[in-house]
């Protein structure tokens, strides 16, 4: 069997984040103010001599007007029409980040695993649909002015341009996030 894609180094997000600033015409100093982080980090980032924690990266995102998983995304720009992303698979983040991209790559859609604690202290807003499944453990979503309890098992489907935050609400926790990529023209 063939296990192609399978192998090599992990997505290099230093490449992307640079890209992205560079596109905008940003310096180190303009992102380290719009995000909060100090630019010797964004430097050692963008060098791949650190590792972005999942918050780091949201806030790097927010800083170059775009998002986390685009950044994933365009980390490992290599479209494939069958890809293997197996569990060991280097996310490009800091160990422990809780977070795993399960697509690889800008397509049409984009999948994330969470597992763990996960707090309900950002916002989200996305331009197109989202569905949130529970593999383990149990979240809470807020959306809409209401309150989702979700148990193992259960999942949520939000439209484009419904703002919700969500938290694992039990240890060990692990959701799946599957939405429609931001680049791509909903209905």
């Amino acid at each position: 069997m063939n296990d192609a894609g399978d192998k090599g180094a992990g997505p290099r997000l230093g490449g992307a984040v640079r890209r992205r600033r560079r596109a905008l015409d940003l310096t180190l100093a303009v992102v380290a103010e719009r995000s909060g982080l100090s630019v010797p980090f964004l430097s050692q980032i963008e060098n791949e001599r650190a590792r972005p924690s999942m918050r780091s990266l949201q806030r790097i995102a927010d800083g170059l007007g775009t998002t986390a998983v685009e950044l994933l995304a365009a980390a490992d720009a290599t479209e494939r029409a069958v890809d293997v992303v197996r569990a060991g698979h280097d996310a490009g983040l800091s160990p422990g980040a809780g977070v795993r991209p399960l697509v690889r790559g800008r397509h049409q859609m984009h999948a994330l695993e969470f597992t763990g604690e996960r707090a309900a202290d950002r916002e989200f807003l996305h331009h197109n649909d989202e569905l949130m499944y529970v593999a383990d453990g149990a979240a809470e979503v807020e959306a809409e002015g209401r309150r989702y309890v979700l148990s193992s098992g259960d999942t949520l489907y939000l439209t484009g341009g419904v703002r919700h935050r969500w938290r694992a609400t039990l240890p060990g926790t692990r959701v799946l996030v599957v939405a429609v990529s931001d680049h791509i023209e909903g209905t």
